[in-house]
Formats: C-alpha cells, structure tokens, sequence
C-alpha cells in the first residue's frame, strides 16, 4: 500500500464511486449475513481475523473500531483473534466460524468435512449460508480495499452506513 515515490499512502481510486453498481452489489450480499441471527460481535471477529489473514489495512482499522463500538468487543479478544487456537478467550461457536473462515479465505487448501460438521453443531442451514456469506463478502471487500489502496485510518463508525 505504499507510494513507492514519497513513501506516502496514496489511494489509487474510489471504486465506489467510480461505479456504484459495484459497490451497492457488495452491499446488498454483506446483508444477507445480517438478517440471519449471527451476533453482530461473531461476525467483527470474523471480518477482523479474513482481514488479518489477507493483509487488508483498511478493513482490520474499519472492523477493529466497529467491533469495540458497535459490538462492544474486548481489546484482550481483538489483540488475541490471531492466536484463536491457543487462548481461552473464544466459544465453541466462535472458534469454529474462524476456523470455517480461515478455511474459506484459504481456499485452494479445501474446507475439511470436519469443519462442516462443526459449524453444524452451533449454527443451523440458514445461518451457515449468512456466516458463509459474510466471509465471501470480506474477502471480497479486502480484495476491493488492497487493490484500489484505501488509505487506513480514515474509517468512522459513527459515520458509517
């Protein structure tokens, strides 16, 4: 995400602006993943740990505040979600939408049947389709904010939507 010129981060463009179509598409398929009784907090924590996973800036400073402020999310979970596995800070549930998440942001490694079968312990058919959705759509959005170089920082969640 650097200027190689000045070091500066510098945006390459608004694609949203530059076509709507595009950016209200993301929009309406991020929603499905919102209608289907996932915890506003377990999808954060999804978004932030595909975010970390992808190396995507901007949308670990954009889920990180939205997952303090609007899903009163802990520091001490936040600092600890890329170490999932070795604390004791997360449920069953949760740790096995971040490894459904992992698994689906690496993708060319395959989704075990094991971790199917564990998302089918906590979360029935419908939810499984919008916690799946919600990992599409932040890994779409990640490749969207990487690509086009949005600038970090600049994220307000009482701004936002």
């Amino acid at each position: 995400m650097v200027n190689d010129s000045n070091n500066e981060l510098k945006s390459r463009l608004n694609w949203g602006t530059a076509l709507p179509e595009a950016h209200d598409a993301m929009i309406r398929l991020e929603a499905v993943s919102h209608h289907v009784g996932i915890p506003q907090k377990l999808l954060e924590l999804v978004k932030i740990r595909v975010s970390q996973l992808n190396g995507c800036a901007y949308c670990l400073d954009m889920h990180t505040k939205d997952a303090r402020a609007a899903a009163g999310e802990s520091e001490q979970r936040i600092y600890a979600l890329s170490a999932w596995r070795e604390t004791p800070f997360f449920t069953p549930q949760e740790r096995a939408a971040l490894a459904w998440a992992e698994s689906l942001t690496r993708i060319s490694e395959g989704v075990p049947d094991a971790l199917y079968e564990a998302l089918q312990e906590h979360f029935d058919e419908r939810e499984i389709v919008g916690l799946t959705a919600a990992i599409v759509t932040i890994n779409s959005w990640n490749r969207w904010a990487i690509s086009m170089r949005t600038v970090p920082g600049t994220y307000r969640p009482d701004l936002a939507r």
